[in-house]
């Protein structure tokens, strides 16, 4: 739900408060966190996640939005930085929240800790967000049919994503809901053309800055999530971690993909975006060039670390740059949209680089097994090397040579 919605919620922003939409969503967010802690029924649990990520697809484009449209220049890269961290963070740490929980609790535990969190963060935008700003039309041009089937569509697509992890490429459940996918969004391309308040405009499509920028993050984090996902299966099948030791082992990943969001924030006001990003790219095809190199008897900090570490920190600064690009130039009144159109490519990229990378390492050794699980690691790593180098020649050539000022917003072409 939350990777279908964005497009949604970020339109919905451009229409509404942004402030409002913030807190709307994370109070959806924050109460089915809890419904989904207390559910006694699977329907319940369903239930309560999708409403979980209408939620997620509310606040995020408007969070992202807000930083972009309060903030200029240096100040907004390095509010990027932080939005980059924590979402790096979020993802790297995950694995050891979950190896906790594992280990010591229930499943429940996963969403009653969401909710003094989400408690602190409905509050905190009450006392620190302005409720001042420019009035807003409503939700009466809000594109309803585009919407449905965006929606829809993307939901399909990542839902057969993911199910091509477990099932395959060619199972009749992945290659059903692809297909599926392809025809709502052939008929949201469709409708776009035809009403006069699109949900994305046709003319998106031709800002280099957005397209160009979403499409690295897209592959990012991709190679970030099945970096993660790789990782753990090799942890623990082949080096015999328990849940909570594998969660451990990417605690550095995390912390140093801190590092580098904040590096990549001062470095975009002496370095072009082009080449933070390209660079960035570069240093992760480093780290996961050494990580596929690993013998199946490997030390941790010998040869499991430093890749980590030249991974995270890449990662990090193209966050950070491909972040700044893609929003560089939107007007106000399109920042919620355009913050949409980029997370909603942060999220497939998430599904299709678990389900490629997955599909790379079963190919190369069954994973069940620890000999399998260590040639399976080898051969997705590898992979990963190799599409991190190609991304990082995408990012040079598609990305402009600008770099961020301290005065102004920073405009490219």
């Amino acid at each position: 739900m939350s990777g279908g919605g964005l497009l949604l919620g970020g339109r919905i922003t451009d229409l509404l408060s942004r402030r409002r939409v913030l807190l709307t969503g994370l109070t959806v967010f924050t109460t089915a966190s809890l419904v989904s802690g207390f559910a006694s029924t699977a329907g319940v649990l369903i239930g309560a996640r999708a409403a979980q990520g209408l939620g997620a697809a509310l606040m995020t484009p408007a969070a992202l939005a807000i930083i972009m449209t309060t903030y200029a220049g240096a100040q907004c890269a390095k509010g990027l930085a932080m939005w980059g961290a924590v979402g790096g963070l979020g993802i790297a740490a995950g694995v050891l929240v979950g190896g906790v929980i594992t280990t010591w609790a229930g499943w429940q535990v996963v969403f009653w800790v969401n909710f003094p969190i989400g408690v602190g963060a409905v509050v905190a935008p009450r006392v620190l967000l302005p409720r001042t700003g420019p009035a807003r039309s409503g939700l009466a041009q809000l594109d309803l049919p585009g919407a449905v089937a965006a929606v829809t569509g993307l939901g399909a697509l990542v839902f057969g994503i993911q199910t091509a992890t477990s099932d395959g490429w060619t199972s009749p459940k992945t290659l059903g809901a692809l297909a599926v996918s392809g025809l709502l969004l052939s008929a949201f391309g469709i409708i776009e053309r035809q009403v006069r308040q699109p949900l994305v405009p046709p003319h998106t499509w031709r800002i280099t800055t957005l397209v160009s920028g979403t499409g690295v993050m897209l592959g990012v984090t991709g190679l970030l999530v099945g970096a993660v996902f790789l990782g753990s299966i090799f942890f623990q099948t082949t080096l015999g971690y328990s849940p909570l030791e594998a969660g451990l082992a990417f605690l550095p990943l995390a912390l140093i993909l801190i590092v580098g969001t904040r590096l990549g924030s001062h470095l975009l006001g002496h370095v072009p975006t082009r080449m933070v990003a390209a660079g960035g790219l570069l240093l992760a095809a480093g780290g996961t060039f050494w990580l596929s190199t690993a013998p199946g008897d490997a030390r941790y900090a010998a040869d499991l670390l430093p890749g980590l570490l030249v991974l995270g920190v890449g990662v990090g600064l193209v966050f950070v740059a491909v972040s700044i690009t893609a929003m560089a130039g939107i007007p106000a009144q399109h920042a919620g949209m355009a913050s949409g159109f980029l997370m909603t490519g942060h999220e497939i990229g998430a599904a299709l680089g678990v389900a490629v990378l997955a599909a790379v390492a079963t190919a190369g050794g069954d994973l069940t097994t620890p000999t399998g699980a260590a040639t399976g690691f080898s051969s997705g790593f590898l992979e990963a090397a190799g599409i991190a180098a190609g991304l990082a020649v995408l990012a040079f050539l598609a990305i402009p040579a600008r770099r961020v000022t301290g005065q102004a917003h920073l405009h490219l072409h």
